[in-house]
């Protein structure tokens, strides 16, 4: 398991990486987590401020599901307990979690609006949807994720599930850190759609209701 443990920790900084260069999260926060057995693999709080997304493997944390610090000197983040909440309610349908700000999908969380599917790419997802206000560190905001979560497991197995937090970011898990890596990023293409497209509210009312048929099928 320490071999496993120490890849997943080289590719969550690789992740975190690629996150930060493709604008899919900035210098002020965000996070990765991935479940190893009954270990998760998270990023260090001040991954963006302090280090810039440039993390060398020893600087990601290896924690328990109660979130007991095994490796690892940093701090642990914020919203580290919407990890550790996710992680043992969804075990067994996905091991991936990023909580990230992108660029596009940002716009989205400070309107608190959902966001409907405006590609065929991004059909899987269904509507995106918002979840009450918590602030970060409040456990409350563990629960609303959770809550959003809940009833897409099946998305989960297959690709992914995200929800949108207001005036704060995106939460997305995944299968594995790839499949949520790449969900997160088709989801901003997706925000970048509807804003640069001069979408109205019709329309929006319009991709909803065709994500819904879809769902349904």
């Amino acid at each position: 398991m320490q071999e496993l443990i120490a890849y997943t920790r080289a590719h969550i900084a690789r992740i975190g990486a690629l996150l930060f260069a493709r604008q899919l999260t900035d210098s002020g926060g965000g996070n990765i987590s991935v479940r190893v057995e009954n270990h998760v693999c998270i990023s260090p709080r001040y991954s963006g401020q302090k280090h810039l997304w440039a993390l060398a493997p020893d600087d990601v944390m290896v924690v328990d599901l109660d979130g007991n610090i095994l490796e690892g000197k940093g701090e642990l983040s914020r919203e580290s307990r919407v990890h550790l909440s996710l992680h043992r309610e969804f075990r067994e349908h996905g091991n991936s979690v990023i909580h990230c700000h992108p660029r596009h999908l940002l716009v989205f969380a400070a309107m608190a609006r959902p966001m409907p599917p405006a590609l065929e790419a991004t059909l899987k997802f269904g509507i995106i949807p918002v979840i009450d206000f918590a602030p970060a560190h409040s456990p409350v905001l563990a629960e609303n994720v959770t809550n959003a979560i809940r009833g897409q497991e099946t998305r989960i197995r297959k690709h992914a599930a995200a929800c949108i937090a207001p005036w704060h970011g995106v939460f997305c898990m995944g299968k594995d850190l790839n499949a949520t890596f790449d969900a997160v990023e088709r989801l901003d293409t997706n925000a970048y759609i509807l804003l640069t497209g001069h979408v109205t509210d019709e329309h929006m009312n319009a991709l909803q209701d065709a994500a819904k048929k879809w769902d349904k099928q």
